[in-house]
């Protein structure tokens, strides 16, 4: 049976990978993609996949977009409104929404409200709105399926199991490039430097936060609201083979947990597929070669991304939604060589610092915080 998909983040790291899942699955069908600014490869993906509806978030990129693919019976939408509009489409089953930032929280509300399936890659959508999300998906009977290799494996390990027997929920984090690494020796890191992950292939961003450990805090704060747990039942584990991918410990002392090769297109299929398993040509884990897999505490005093996702969520609110938006920003200032790895942290401590968090917000409130993020952020010389 066909199974209909849409993609939001076609020409990402999750989407290109997603597409690879579609070409090893002919029963997978692409209604609609949707993209930034990246004309050459979206028209490529019009090309071999042919939508029915395509999106560019940039309206002068939909305009050359619509230009270059004239000769294909294609619908060109730009912008939020374009999102929205294929989110809320009757015609398809499974929303992948895999794009970078809260621009996903509209499309994926629309989603909802339609009933449709969510394979979730966007953390921002849960971090800043699980408050919005989650009842929503409940009330209107919408399945949300983590796609982040974490999420699913702790997905994984709750089947057949009650959410109320959770213990603790033990996330992994491979510890990025710079582990076992002070404060001090992370002075003088380079862009080059952070970007060179020793396990995943990724975005630079979420690369990026990985090396801070941001990553794992906004992954704490998703995992609050996927899981239905506290704060105080998510311990972060270092592993830095990154085989166990997370695991549940429930009430009785018994851990379930997933193994597999570092490969996302893993937690990808498996959302799309669930409850289905498909054959998949990836490398297996060889645990004679493998030898052994070893665990750590995370160094909080040098990775403050933890410590700040922890202050965020108990502070409440549009919190987490700085805590967000004043990573993102950062981040960008740092891909962009004009602030140092460390300040990174800097910014972030500031913005927290400088907001009031509004209690129980909707989604204008969160987009306000993050807009007055962004202001205070470009009000203050940080290089």
């Amino acid at each position: 049976m066909e199974k209909r998909i849409v993609i939001l983040g076609s020409t990402g790291s999750i989407g290109t990978q997603t597409l690879e899942i579609v070409d090893a699955n002919p029963d997978l069908k692409v209604v609609a993609l949707a993209a930034g600014r990246n004309v050459k490869r979206m028209e490529e993906q019009i090309r071999r996949y042919k939508p029915s509806y395509a999106v560019m978030w940039d309206e002068a990129a939909a305009a050359d977009l619509k230009s270059r693919v004239s000769d294909l019976p294609v619908t060109i939408l730009s912008g939020m409104d374009g999102l929205i509009s294929i989110a809320a489409l009757d015609e398809y089953d499974v929303l992948v929404t895999a794009i970078v930032g809260m621009i996903g929280i509209r499309p994926t509300i629309a989603a909802i409200e339609k009933s449709k399936t969510i394979a979730l890659a966007n953390k921002e959508t849960l971090v800043t709105a699980g408050h919005i999300i989650m009842p929503l998906a409940k009330q209107k009977n919408a399945a949300i399926y983590p796609v982040d290799s974490e999420h699913s494996a702790i997905f994984q390990s709750l089947q057949g199991m009650p959410k109320e027997r959770i213990e603790k929920i033990l996330l992994t984090a491979s510890g990025g490039p710079f582990r076992g690494k002070k404060r001090a020796e992370l002075v003088s890191i380079s862009v080059e430097d952070a970007l060179n992950h020793p396990n995943w292939s990724m975005g630079k961003k979420i690369t990026v936060d990985s090396a801070t450990l941001v990553n794992k805090g906004l992954e704490m704060i998703e995992a609050k609201w996927l899981f239905g747990v506290s704060m105080e039942q998510i311990k972060v584990l270092i592993h830095p083979q990154s085989i166990l991918h997370s695991a549940v410990q429930y009430v009785d002392g018994g851990i379930m947990g997933q193994m597999g090769v570092p490969d996302m297109k893993l937690p990808i299929q498996y959302a799309l597929f669930y409850p289905d398993r498909r054959e998949m040509d990836t490398p297996r884990v060889d645990f004679m070669t493998l030898g052994a897999m070893t665990f750590e505490e995370p160094d909080e005093e040098t990775f403050l991304g933890l410590p700040f996702a922890k202050k965020a969520a108990a502070a409440g609110g549009t919190m987490p939604t700085v805590f967000n938006a004043a990573n993102e920003r950062a981040v960008a200032l740092f891909l962009d060589h004009k602030i140092r790895f460390l300040e990174i942290y800097d910014i972030i401590q500031a913005s927290m610092e400088n907001h009031k968090p509004v209690e129980n917000p909707g989604v204008a409130e969160i987009l306000q915080a993050e807009a007055e993020t962004y202001e205070f952020i470009s009000s203050v010389t940080w290089f």
